[in-house]
């Protein structure tokens, strides 16, 4: 199924597959290429509606009878670090913090394969192998880092956590971020989050994108716990509010069709400067 805008780029739907997030539920994705001169623009333009990057396509759930999957952002601004965040942070003061240009190495993939197969085994990426791995860090046609936290044991560098991050010009997004399992109470995932507040605060950007809350979801629970949290919902940003009000429930009526969905995206202008 194809949809398209009076200008590029192309929308196309998924056929359904099960969804990861929810049991029994069948997902379905809107998308669109992210190619060509313009690429920056656009994912600046759609990140703002809830649309996420994987390597060179911009998605976004658009599931027949469920809208439990929300685009959710903190507003650098108004975070405030709960105690257990203020304890992760001082836990983990002696990670060093290392951003370079996404580049896959051997040492990210070991802990990536550590990760999903504790974490994650069954899970979409489960079987991802090396050069799978390395597409997903390289292949991006916008402004990306890979960011690498660290320690030193007996003067050896340690790699304890990874994210694929871009930078958009209202914030960062977590592309897809991993850490060691074994260092479980160290809550290296919150500590990165926190660490990309910090980044985003210090570059004067407004937002850190996290990609998407699921409501009913115990794997999407924890971004709920950021203060300044806010979701992608009716076509707008608000606050979460409180995370107890959302339901997971399926409902016929839940999203819109694809064609309407697809009629309210706004593109970026791409016009040359003085152009009509």
């Amino acid at each position: 199924m194809r949809h398209t805008l009076p200008i590029a780029p192309q929308f196309y739907v998924t056929a359904p597959q099960p969804c990861p997030y929810l049991d029994g539920r069948m997902e379905r994705k809107l998308f669109t290429a992210l190619q060509g001169d313009h690429s920056e623009q656009l994912n600046n333009a759609l990140s703002k509606q809830g649309f996420r990057r994987s390597q060179n396509v911009l998605y976004r759930p658009s599931c027949a009878e469920c809208s439990a999957c929300l685009s959710a952002r903190i507003r650098v601004a108004d975070f405030k670090p709960s105690k257990s965040q203020r304890r992760t942070a001082k836990r983990n003061s002696g990670i060093r913090r290392e951003a370079t240009s996404p580049w896959a190495t051997e040492d990210q993939y070991a802990l990536f394969r550590s990760y999903l197969d504790q974490r994650h085994a069954d899970g979409g990426m489960a079987d991802m192998d090396i050069f799978e791995f390395a597409a997903m860090i390289e292949e991006t046609p916008v402004r990306s880092r890979v960011v690498e936290y660290s320690d030193s044991i007996e003067g050896e560098r340690h790699l304890r956590a990874v994210c694929l991050t871009d930078v958009l010009d209202d914030g960062l997004s977590m592309v897809y971020s991993f850490y060691d399992p074994e260092l479980s109470r160290s809550s290296l995932g919150t500590y990165v989050i926190l660490d990309h507040i910090d980044i985003a605060r210090d570059a004067g950007l407004p937002y850190v994108y996290l990609g998407y809350w699921v409501a009913g979801s115990s794997k999407m629970g924890y971004k709920a716990n950021f203060s300044g949290l806010e979701v992608y919902r009716g076509g707008e940003w608000q606050d979460i509010g409180d995370p107890a009000n959302y339901s997971a429930e399926t409902h016929p009526l839940s999203n819109d069709p694809i064609a309407e969905q697809v009629a309210r995206i706004s593109l970026p202008d791409t016009r040359p400067t003085g152009a009509k």
